[in-house]
């Protein structure tokens, strides 16, 4: 009762307080902006203060990752050499990757490259001889198939390269002719094939003693 006796009671006409009202809601308004103002101010030290901290751990671990995969292809550099020697490899071999196991069948390593298929100019004399070779097969509906199946092997990709899957393929159909110029043919084009090496890769796996089935040790950030 004391406190009401305090308060003085304030007459206003209605377009007093019809302004009241509106001074009171912009008041309200630019609170509420300064609040969202505020929190995205406190939104983008937050993320500041995040990447901050998390780039130098990130860019630590890549640089243990890309020290431990060197020293892995370091180590295995002998081992390949010798299974290169024992088993009586070669370059045009081309095999790219390579998977060893120890002795209990329990952990698995393969270390391999990626490559991108690429040719020499001398590819294309290939690609001639053996387009020349198919110009007069087609007669019939059998041997025109045949001509299609040889043109669909010899188109390129986006890059402008024969797909080296397809050249295999090639190879098997021209020995399969016994054709000495088809043959031929394909040979220069398999000569010129010089693939590009993008980036080296690991795969690391362990077998589930319970199921026996290989299990991938994640080596990204994506996979862990």
């Amino acid at each position: 009762m004391e406190e009401n006796k305090n308060m003085t009671a304030v007459e206003m006409t209605a377009d007093e307080k019809a302004q009241f009202e509106a001074f009171k809601k912009e008041q309200e308004r630019r609170q509420r902006m300064q609040e969202r103002k505020d929190n995205r101010e406190a939104y983008v030290q937050l993320v500041d203060e995040q990447i901050e901290s998390t780039i130098p751990e990130l860019q630590a671990l890549s640089e243990q990752i890309r020290t431990v995969k060197e020293c892995v292809f370091d180590n295995f550099r002998e081992v390949l050499r010798m299974k290169a020697e024992v088993m009586h490899l070669n370059k045009r071999d081309g095999q790219f990757s390579h998977t060893f196991t120890n002795s209990c069948g329990t952990m698995r390593l393969t270390l391999g490259v990626n490559t991108v298929d690429s040719y020499l100019d001398t590819a294309e004399d290939g690609i001639a001889m053996v387009k020349e070779y198919i110009t007069g097969l087609a007669k019939d509906e059998d041997t025109q198939l045949l001509v299609d199946t040889i043109l669909r092997l010899l188109s390129k990709d986006q890059q402008g390269n024969l797909k080296a899957s397809r050249v295999l393929q090639l190879k098997q159909m021209a020995e399969k002719t016994g054709d000495e110029r088809f043959i031929e043919g394909v040979e220069i084009i398999m000569e010129a094939y010089k693939p590009s090496v993008t980036r080296q890769y690991i795969r690391a796996e362990v077998k589930d003693t319970e199921t026996g089935a290989w299990k991938y040790i994640p080596l990204s950030v994506t996979d862990a």
